[in-house]
């Protein structure tokens, strides 16, 4: 039997520390299976019972007596629990029990035991710290979440992988109630074997998947869930994620600026972007985007995403307009100036229809908003009949009500037309469609070594790693005390040379401008250092940062934006995953506002954005250094000028 069979559609179950008091949740498992139809065989397994809920218990998986495909384990005794499933064969055994990594480093290293051993028998885990498996369609409702006391949950094309086991309930609950149906949905606890990227993979390959819905704590392998989004991106699978930690950066922070800007929750956007997953920021647009990405691919336009709005409430439009607007997305009348199609006072079901029609297949705009006001709570059938008889083609379709309609959600939620509750989950959902990409070609290249001599590096070792790499460096001298000597023409800059000071300016280490012989060796002993770097000063039309991290979440970054001893604090950068060819680069650049300098911005003269993109693409590649020795990696500024760029200031930080 095929793991996904085992774990959506095993023959029969064996439920481990199965309660004979209905009211304990050790009990839900065995109620839940009875009560949502499940077809196979149920074995309570209770050694203190001969039987449990009117069924013949066993004291061990061992006395069970026929073959087993899943275990649900709920007794703190796991280890004996995973021996007796690889006795018997069992293919996968999903843990509720805690007291493993959710407890810290002992349970950590209880955990890792509990996995080596599983592996040596053969049995695959799901959790622990798991809540189980739900497969609505096969009525599999292996789960102790309350949310299967519903009587009938509905089933549909989407489906849900999550790390908070009571999300399930949330989502499931939630989504029943605008009449959303659901087709598998796991909570993966601890990830300890089976993780969100192997359970993405299983979903991708099943037919009864048409979205995959993730909510995530964290990513804990980047690499699996990538290719897994992309083998459900070549099925049609949509997946969209929402993602804990918005706020906060999760991590401690490397020392160059390139960290503070490329932090965990900007690092993990563009990886999500990478792999061709949305990313929504409301949980309730999670439960509502479905419809509106369902059978649907990334929308590839060359132009601001633009949205027609037809309404017969203008006071409802305006207020999802406003939140259109916040998100960048342009509000449209074709034929008009006005940002809205108002049918309040004269539109009947068959003008709404026609102006539905005709929207559709207007090229002025990139999708519909149908706006309903309170007739679609008390008249449900009549308010949605125009929006669902409305053709349906790959532009999207959607409807924003402003009261509360369940009836009307429902009517929507049955003919594929993504209905939401309120103007900020509306608005989401569209920012998520508009910047959702097919998952990116990485630039065909190959890996190659990197010379490293010792354990820190100071400025001039990173401008020689630079020069290395490609990319143009200024010309540099080290001089020395006492005499400080150096052959560069003036006027020069002169720096602190140490491999333990990041930023020079913030002590002070850094003189520019120096005019002449006698001004340098006046100065340079205010620096209080018997090494200085001694560079040639350069000007240009521009300053950018462009910077190298190897994120521990989802690996190597690669950085640009506005450069110079601000740079932090303009956070105006782009970020993707590494390596990146020239021409990622070069549309990573147009996307900084600062960096509209160079772009002739009102008629200023452009600066060379080729050249500041092959110093991206080239600082990238140390995405390819085999063992990818180099933590990060910053160069700042790089002088844009009207032909070339120049990489200034260099800082590199080794692994540790």
């Amino acid at each position: 039997m095929s793991l996904a069979q085992a774990l959506f559609a095993p023959r029969a179950v064996a439920l481990v520390g199965a309660s004979g008091d209905a009211a304990k949740n050790t009990a839900r498992p065995q109620r839940f299976l009875a009560k949502h139809g499940y077809a196979g065989t149920v074995l309570p397994i209770n050694p203190t019972r001969a039987e449990v809920l009117g069924k013949k218990a066993y004291r061990s998986i061992a006395e069970a007596p026929q073959p087993i495909d899943h275990a649900f384990i709920m007794i703190p005794q796991v280890e004996q629990a995973i021996e007796d499933c690889g006795r018997r064969g069992i293919v996968v055994a999903s843990i509720f029990s805690d007291g493993f990594a959710d407890v810290g480093a002992e349970g950590a290293a209880r955990q890792a035991r509990l996995v080596a051993r599983a592996r040596a028998l053969g049995v695959r885990l799901l959790g622990p710290n798991s809540m189980g498996v739900i497969d609505i369609p096969g009525r599999l409702a292996l789960t102790v979440n309350a949310v299967l006391e519903m009587d009938a949950p509905p089933a549909g094309g989407i489906s849900m992988v999550s790390q908070s086991g009571t999300m399930l309930g949330t989502v499931l609950s939630r989504g029943a109630a605008r009449g959303l149906g659901f087709a598998k949905l796991v909570s993966v606890g601890n990830e300890a074997d089976l993780g969100v990227g192997e359970l993405v993979e299983l979903l991708a390959d099943d037919a009864a998947t048409q979205v995959i819905l993730l909510f995530l704590e964290t990513v804990r392998d980047a690499g699996r869930l990538a290719g897994a989004a992309r083998r459900a991106h070549a099925a049609g699978k949509p997946v969209v994620a929402y993602k804990l930690g918005r706020s906060a950066l999760g991590e401690r922070l490397a020392r160059s600026h390139t960290g503070a800007l490329a932090g965990s929750d900007v690092a993990l956007d563009a990886y999500f972007r990478d792999c061709g997953i949305l990313r929504v920021d409301l949980l309730e647009t999670l439960i509502e985007i479905a419809p509106l990405v369902a059978g649907r691919a990334p929308p590839r336009l060359a132009h601001a995403p633009r949205v027609a709005v037809v309404t017969t409430t203008g006071g409802g439009a305006a207020s999802v307009v406003d939140r259109l607007g916040l998100a960048g997305i342009e509000t449209v009348a074709p034929g008009s100036d006005a940002p809205i199609i108002d049918l309040t006072m004269a539109g009947t079901s068959a003008q709404y229809a026609a102006t539905l029609a005709s929207l559709i297949e207007s090229p002025e705009c990139d999708a519909v908003l149908a706006v309903v006001g309170s007739s679609a709570m008390f008249h449900p059938q009549h308010a949605v009949e125009p929006i669902l008889g409305a053709p349906r083609t790959a532009k999207p379709l959607a409807a924003f009500l402003t009261p509360h309609a369940e009836q009307s959600l429902a009517l929507l939620a049955k003919a594929g037309v993504a209905a939401f509750r309120t103007p900020e989950s509306c608005a989401d959902a569209f920012g998520a469609y508009f910047a959702w990409q097919a998952p990116r070609e990485r630039p065909a290249d190959v890996a190659f070594e990197l010379r490293i001599e010792g354990k820190k590096f100071d400025e001039e070792m990173a401008l020689e790693l630079f020069a290395s790499l490609g990319i143009a460096v200024a010309e540099s001298q080290v001089a020395r005390a006492p005499g400080f000597a150096h052959t560069l023409p003036y006027p020069v800059a002169a720096k602190i040379l140490s491999a333990d000071i990041a930023h020079k300016t913030e002590v002070g280490g850094v003189l520019l401008g120096i005019q002449d012989e006698a001004n340098f060796r006046q100065k340079v002993k205010t620096l209080d250092s018997d090494k200085v770097l001694v560079q040639a000063m350069q000007s240009g039309l521009a300053e950018a940062i462009v910077g190298y991290r190897d994120d521990p979440l989802v690996g190597p970054l690669v950085l640009v934006g506005a450069g110079g001893v601000l740079a932090e604090l303009y956070h105006d950068t782009v970020v993707r995953l590494a390596p990146v060819s020239t021409k990622e680069a070069e549309a990573m650049i147009a996307e900084v506002k600062g960096l509209a300098v160079i772009r002739g911005y009102r008629g200023l003269p452009p600066g060379d954005a080729r050249a500041l993109a092959e110093t991206v693409a080239a600082l990238s590649r140390l995405a390819l250094a085999r063992g990818r020795p180099v933590a990060e990696a910053e160069i700042n500024p790089v002088i844009v000028k009207a032909s070339g760029a120049v990489a200034v200031d260099g800082l590199v930080v080794l692994k540790e």
